[in-house]
């Protein structure tokens, strides 16, 4: 049995000698991370679990792959929380595949995050406030959006400022929103 003192060391190469030829200390990857790639694969499943917890009417308006729409249908009906795990899982999986940018605009938009759709529903809020508070606001907003049905606009205001007068519930103003937001859309 050879005894090797702390001056003799034995010679042992733990890197392929071929591997340092190829390697370069100065080249910089430019790649992401596996920290990174974990991240993004994360919120990937994040963005699938916000699908699963979707309302059935949201669900149903959002545009998705069939693939994934199957496996987030799925995954709306396992109870199972291994089961729930592993479909949850397979959808992130799937998602890896497509932009997941598209369906993250759609989900703003569900939630009014947009910018445009803030500013569309603002512009409806000032109009139906404009309408019930001044006449003269009915003939600008029909010259602004010719299309409006004149006659119902002025029936909704009419029964609108009866309602604010009676307190009774807002169903007039309400449906007068509801009006504006359409035609506001269709310009």
């Amino acid at each position: 049995m050879a005894i090797i003192t702390a001056t003799e060391s034995p010679t042992v190469r733990l890197i392929d000698p071929d591997a340092e030829l190829e390697f370069d200390p100065d080249e910089v990857y430019s790649g992401p991370s596996k920290s990174q790639q974990k991240r993004d694969v994360e919120a990937l499943q994040d963005l699938g679990e916000i699908l699963v917890k979707l309302p059935a009417a949201q669900f149903k308006r959002i545009e998705l792959p069939e693939t994934l729409r199957i496996a987030v249908a799925d995954c709306r009906k396992i109870t199972q929380n291994g089961a729930l795990r592993r479909q949850k899982q397979y959808i992130g999986k799937l998602m890896r595949g497509i932009d997941p940018a598209p369906i993250q605009a759609q989900l703003d938009v569900f939630n009014g995050v947009s910018v445009a759709e803030n500013a569309k529903f603002h512009q409806a809020e000032k109009w139906r406030d404009k309408l019930i508070a001044d006449n003269e606001a009915l003939t600008l907003f029909l010259n602004a959006h010719p299309d409006a049905d004149a006659t119902h606009l002025r029936q909704l205001i009419r029964n609108a400022r009866d309602e604010a007068a009676r307190s009774k519930p807002p169903k007039a103003f309400r449906e007068i929103f509801r009006v504006i937001r359409e035609a506001l859309e269709k310009n």
